[in-house]
């Protein structure tokens, strides 16, 4: 369900205490309204669109689908005469990848996960998706004001919506996530185990795990994608946003960097430490692993809020709860973070039918949608208040986790910037999976450090070409 998926750094204050792509806009006769506000106006009242099928295509993963079912039938039934086609999958990418490359893409797409995400990226690099600054320039559909101003501050801005850094929004924002360790709470709460709130103290209870008979920790072996969820807060935590800024924006001195050898020496340590990686974690997937931690194999797991819901019916070790750490500092005198994200809707640049996907678009900021959202999969919209708008909806750990940043944990978000057209680099790719080989002890942090200092070179010098062109 993790999107290791970006933007460049921001560092985003959530704003709880508030109670709580190039276009194609010549395509003919593409959904266009009848009247030039239709879609998605202030006033909810029933529009006519010279189109009025809707193909959307959505990653089912830890969120399900029933929420855009349920989504689709409150605009349809908002917009008589429309008719909204869903194509749900976890492996959605591989399913609209042919109609992309047709020209033929859906009008609407929400892409996550770790095999999906790549397909985004290139939609990014392509500068296939439609602008989407007009939407939030404009009217919300159920409220005064202008949409952009229901979004969490700092979301908008950043890479993860406006990836070209020229300020318009090509990617709109769906669920936040707030990211780090996870521990079972009851356990802690009886031993008598403080959570740790600094790498020392983490590895210190390697000797406490093993006498309760579990590993240290474990991961989605084969998804790495989810240690960067340990792995940008902790780089954060050595070398603040300059470093982050190093390794977003491909500077090849971040790997022989202090903040390089210290956040990955954590990975290098706990492959190397008796008891501190969880036999066979490499080879499970995220369900896997996910499934051992809940059944008290290991003491720690990185993952993020839909956690709990994405595992509702998974068996666990008697009276297991979910506790929720964040990620520890490099020293007692810096804060616990946690890592935030972000994931993306999109209109593709391509769609046979964007102004019925922009309409619907406006529609999921609705508080009826938030609430949907919430009630359906139990995710909580990046827009000012949702928490506690969906509160009733939510588990008590989740509205904790996001109330824990509202009362001061620290949060940074943080992806890589697009590589040049016609790259062969995937940049995610390229740094996350080949932790793999560092786990498993089949590839040194020095061997590692100079792959990715050729990559980075070799990213750098293609942007550059790119840029002369």
């Amino acid at each position: 369900m993790k999107t290791s998926r970006k933007a460049s750094l921001i560092t985003v204050a959530l704003a709880l205490t508030l109670t709580a792509c190039a276009g194609n806009d010549n395509t003919p006769g593409a959904g266009k309204p009848t009247e030039p506000d239709a879609p998605g106006n202030a006033t909810g009242a029933e529009q006519a669109f010279d189109n009025p099928e809707l193909n959307i295509a959505v990653f089912q993963g830890g969120y399900g689908r029933e929420y855009w079912d349920s989504v689709a039938e409150a605009f349809m039934a908002a917009n008589p005469g429309t008719k909204i086609n869903i194509t749900a999958s976890p492996k959605i990418a591989e399913m609209v990848r042919p109609k992309i490359v047709a020209g033929n893409p859906p009008d609407f797409m929400y892409i996550s996960g770790s095999d999906n995400t790549p397909i985004l990226d290139g939609l990014i690099k392509d500068q296939a998706l439609l602008d989407l600054t007009d939407i939030f320039d404009g009217p919300a559909s159920d409220g005064e004001g202008p949409l952009r101003d229901k979004i969490l501050p700092g979301v908008l801005e950043s890479r993860s919506s406006s990836p070209y850094g020229d300020g318009k929004i090509y990617l709109a924002p769906y669920n936040f996530g707030v990211m780090g360790l996870w521990y079972n709470k009851t356990l802690f709460d009886e031993q008598g185990i403080e959570p740790p709130r600094t790498w020392d103290a983490f590895f210190a209870l390697n000797e406490t795990a093993a006498a309760q008979d579990r590993a240290l920790f474990t991961y989605q072996g084969l998804y790495p994608g989810y240690l960067e969820e340990m792995l940008v807060p902790a780089v954060y935590s050595v070398g603040g946003q300059e470093a982050l800024d190093q390794l977003f924006n491909y500077d090849p001195a971040f790997w022989s960097s202090e903040s390089f050898t210290q956040a990955w020496g954590i990975l290098e340590r706990i492959a190397q430490e008796d008891n501190a990686l969880m036999k066979g974690t490499v080879a499970l997937n995220h369900t896997q692993s996910q499934t051992s931690f809940l059944q008290g194999e290991a003491m720690f797991i990185p993952n993020g809020t839909w956690f709990e819901d994405e595992m509702k019916d998974a068996p666990r070790e008697d009276g297991f709860q979910f506790g929720f750490l964040g990620v520890p500092a490099f020293g007692e005198d810096k804060d616990v973070m946690a890592l935030s994200n972000v994931e993306q809707m999109v209109i593709p640049a391509k769609a046979k039918n964007p102004e019925l996907a922009k309409a619907f678009l406006r529609f999921l900021y609705t508080e009826e949608s938030v609430q949907l959202n919430a009630e359906k999969a139990k995710g909580v919209l990046a827009v000012v208040g949702a928490p506690d708008l969906v509160k009733e909806h939510i588990s008590e750990t989740t509205y904790n986790i996001y109330k824990a940043v509202d009362s001061g944990m620290a949060t940074i978000n943080g992806g890589f910037g697009p590589v040049a057209k016609g790259s062969k680099y995937n940049p995610s790719d390229e740094v996350y999976k080949p932790i793999s080989s560092i786990m498993s002890k089949q590839l040194s942090l020095e061997e590692y450090s100079a792959n990715l200092t050729k990559i980075y070179t070799d990213i750098r010098a293609e942007l550059e070409t790119a840029g002369a062109e």
